[in-house]
């Protein structure tokens, strides 16, 4: 399907690859089909910003990144029955995203380790959902970013 964006243009997308999230994101309940968007050129690392972009409506695209490569022990607790519509879930199919906040000032940029996206990847399922622990919403990351950066350096 072709899909036009605000930041990519007009992008096509193998229907295989929209996922459908029944409950939208938080805040916004009516959008429901998505995809993730990322250099392809690069692949997927897991330090890499890519992008949730909105089906229904091009102009929305939510920054998202893998939290566990800067934060490792990363391990969010679910309540079962938010997350029962997306099928069985197991580590090989489970793929979770957190939203990055980037402020004008580079160094206060963060994700949110309060609300998840949870996507099963056997289905295209997904869901944003709020955890139970007590994970912060702005979890800074530009010094883990600054670190790594130096670590590859070397």
């Amino acid at each position: 399907m072709k899909a036009k964006t605000r930041f990519f243009g007009e992008v096509d997308i193998p229907q295989e690859k929209v996922i459908t999230m029944e409950t939208g994101m938080i805040g916004f309940p009516a959008l429901k089909h998505f995809a993730l968007i990322f250099d392809e050129e690069k692949g997927i690392d897991k330090s890499n910003i890519m992008w949730l972009q909105n089906l229904d409506d091009g102009d929305i695209a939510f920054p998202v990144m893998i939290p566990t490569k800067l934060k490792p022990d990363y391990a969010p607790n679910v309540s079962e029955e938010i997350i029962a519509p997306l099928g069985t879930l197991t580590p090989e199919n489970t793929y979770i995203l957190v939203t990055v906040t980037a402020p004008a000032k580079k160094e206060d940029i963060s994700i949110n380790l309060k609300a998840p996206v949870i996507i099963n990847t056997d289905n295209n399922k997904g869901v944003q959902l709020i955890v139970e622990d007590n994970y912060p919403v702005k979890f800074r990351i530009y010094d883990l970013l600054q670190a790594g950066k130096e670590k590859a350096g070397e």
